[in-house]
């Protein structure tokens, strides 16, 4: 598969461009520019109103002005360093221009005394004189149409100015191509989008200000061609996923009812709707790839496991990974009492399970004698073999990308794969990340779980927090005080943990533990584990319990400098409280002043305990990539499109992609092939790949 001929020219070296040598290829390297291609994508950010006006009077100064000027007389410096100024007069006025550091011959060239000129650039009074310094552009009158009435201004960094870009982009779109239109001609209609070639010509010559907005019809179409591409990267990765034979799992319901029978509780409409999308996805013979979104205590553990049941029903196996070990093992001590309701073997392994203990372990899973396991990503390891994985469940946690979970499906013959995630992801980033998934949502708490108390709480009065505490862990309660970040370095956060866990120790005595990031893991486990047996009453931590620690009879959260926290990881924080009988508080601690940023994500935590609202929240004050951590995010980088403001273009790219493929999977119709010279051309070749290999 090589990249169709009329793209050549857009994929060439950036020096086959007029003007572009290897010094400014470098400076375009700064701004991610390898070839033409890229400069099609480097959008103007603003713009400058070159609209002529007959006289500087009156006109906006400071300002940028274009006038028609005759040249008088020039007047060099006397003295070094000081400017060579030069007289002008315009339809009704004088002024002046100045140029610093210039030298005589080039001026007089450039102005020369009795002739008529256009000039345009920045006019500022000096000494109650107006004066050009260093105009941007200077013309004879019949270069006039050269000058834009509205000029673009794109991004710089070091060795580029606006003219070498300028003259680059109109180099690049001079070899556009003539390509076949891969948006839907139904939908181009409906939203009123240029074709392809019209709309970059009209991106890089915006007429106004309107045109720079991402509403603008010509740079909604590019962003919608982004999201396409990448739509079909994700459908084309769900396709070939399925094509790969599931296995048909049926279950008799006999485990499940066991599992249910010793609930004190009965399931959630939610998670029962959830249990059967899941049940009906491991019965069809494809394979299934499903996305389970649920908020803090939504219950998805109890969703996972009836998956599971559905598994060893069916006469084979699961499996359930966690991102870290003390994930694993509360997964383990979670799932332990409903596996015993159910009368099956369930075990851990992870990456201590060392020489003969460990061997049993694979011995008895190759066997078939362990039906669910719980792990880490130890169970990637190729020494771990099942006797027969029929699903594997992914405690994501954003961190597993699309990749290992393709390659996890691959450790079942066909296993059928059910991914969770704690945090709630707004549509259109779930559609980013998750795209090549179905998804389903508990979106309501089950029965019994209190509503958590939240108060904001300046960090002057942290003495009453203290006197709160000692009296609440008099009455047997436990509670948690979360420090903060203070800056990146593990080392800083670690000595506010320290300093804190010294002074309430102070304060209450031998019942308060310390755990953070740089323990050992086995320290880190013991002291979480006296925290869940009780012996602990306050575990004072750094960010590592946001995720997933269970410990019931805690039922107080203390979040220092709150303010300097995201919106999603409160809500994971104080997720971890309020799943006991007792009312639950969590205290949010600021120091004031709060910035205004600060406190509308305080105020929100505090009004709202609905995950999908602070989701979408925190998405309008944070943006996209900050959202879900850049770094681990497996989000795209989209250079036109703004998941933020286009989330809707990404929800129709999505059922436009599926339905392009459903009605021509190996894109070899009309509009397959233009989407294939989409994905060449936005650089999808994996995309492309899994076309050849279906």
């Amino acid at each position: 598969m090589s990249r169709p001929e009329p793209l050549f020219p857009l994929f060439a070296d950036l020096e086959t461009l007029p003007g572009v040598g290897p010094k400014a290829a470098r400076a375009y390297a700064g701004l991610g520019m390898a070839r033409p291609r890229d400069l099609l994508f480097l959008l103007p950010h603003s713009g400058i109103d070159r609209t002529r006006v007959p006289t500087v009077q009156g006109a906006a100064i400071p300002g940028i002005v274009t006038v028609e000027v005759t040249i008088g007389p020039h007047y060099p410096p006397k003295v070094k360093g000081r400017p060579y100024r030069v007289h002008v007069r315009d339809a009704t006025t004088d002024f002046q221009v100045a140029f610093f550091h210039a030298r005589g011959d080039y001026i007089n060239k450039l102005l020369p005394e009795g002739e008529r000129r256009i000039l345009s650039g920045k006019v500022e009074f000096f000494d109650g004189i107006a004066q050009m310094v260093h105009p941007d552009h200077v013309l004879e009158p019949d270069e006039a149409a050269d000058l834009p009435r509205y000029e673009p201004v794109y991004p710089l960094t070091a060795g580029l100015t606006q003219r070498l870009v300028a003259k680059s982009v109109a180099a690049t779109l001079a070899r556009l191509p003539i390509l076949p239109e891969w948006i839907d001609g139904p939908l181009l209609v409906r939203e009123g989008w240029p074709g392809w070639a019209p709309a970059l010509h009209a991106v890089h010559s915006p007429q106004d200000a309107a045109d720079l907005a991402f509403t603008a019809p010509a740079r909604a179409r590019l962003a919608y061609d982004e999201l396409l591409a990448h739509q079909l990267t994700l459908a084309l990765a769900r396709a070939t996923f399925r094509r790969a034979k599931g296995q048909i799992t049926r279950g008799d319901g006999l485990l499940q009812a066991r599992v249910l029978a010793s609930l004190p509780y009965a399931p959630t409409a939610a998670q029962t709707r959830a249990i059967g999308e899941i049940a009906l996805d491991m019965e069809a013979p494809l394979r299934m790839s499903r996305l389970l979104q649920g908020d803090v205590g939504s219950g998805k553990t109890l969703v996972a496991f009836m998956a599971l049941m559905i598994a060893v029903e069916g006469g084979g196996q699961g499996v359930m990974m966690a991102p870290t070990e003390i994930l694993a093992r509360q997964h383990h001590e979670s799932l332990a009492p409903m596996a015993h309701a159910a009368g099956i073997r369930l075990e851990i392994l992870t990456g201590r399970d060392k020489g003969s203990e460990r061997a049993a372990k694979l011995a008895d899973l190759a066997a078939g004698r362990i039906q669910v396991l719980v792990g880490t990503h130890a169970v990637f390891q190729k020494d771990v073999v099942f006797a027969d994985l029929r699903l594997a469940v992914v405690d994501e946690q954003h961190r597993f990308g699309v990749a290992q979970r393709m390659e996890l499906g691959a450790k079942g013959q066909a296993a059928d794969v059910l991914v969770m995630t704690a945090t709630p992801i707004p549509r259109s980033l779930a559609l980013a990340s998750y795209g090549d998934m179905d998804v389903s949502v508990l979106d309501e708490k089950p029965a019994g779980r209190l509503p958590i108390r939240t108060a904001l709480i300046s960090d002057t009065r942290i003495d009453e927090v203290v006197d709160h505490l000692a009296r609440a862990v008099a009455e047997g309660r436990q509670a948690y005080w979360v420090c903060p970040l203070v800056e990146d370095s593990e080392a800083v956060d670690y000595a506010s943990a320290e300093a804190r866990f010294s002074a309430l120790r102070a304060a209450l005595g031998d019942v308060v533990g310390l755990v953070h990031g740089q323990m050992p893991p086995a320290e880190k486990d013991a002291a979480m584990a006296r925290f869940v047996a009780g012996a602990t009453k306050v575990l004072v931590a750094t960010t590592v319990i946001e995720v997933g620690v269970n410990v019931p009879n805690a039922s107080i959260m203390v979040v220092e400098r709150a303010e300097i926290f995201g919106l999603a990881q409160l809500h994971q924080l104080r997720g971890r409280v309020g799943r006991g009988t007792a009312a639950s508080t969590c205290l949010l601690m600021y120091q004031a002043p709060l910035s205004d940023a600060g406190e509308r994500r305080l105020t929100v935590i505090r009004d709202t305990e609905d995950g999908f609202r602070i989701a979408e929240e925190d998405l309008a004050m944070r943006g996209a990539g900050d959202l879900i951590g850049t770094a681990q995010s497996g989000l795209p980088r989209f250079r036109i499109a703004d998941l933020e403001r286009q989330a809707n273009l990404m929800a129709v790219a999505q059922t436009d992609a599926r339905r392009l493929l459903a009605d021509d999977p190996t894109l070899t119709g009309p509009r397959g092939r233009a989407a294939r010279m989409l994905l060449w051309l936005l650089d999808q070749d994996r995309a492309i790949r899994l076309i050849s290999v279906g």
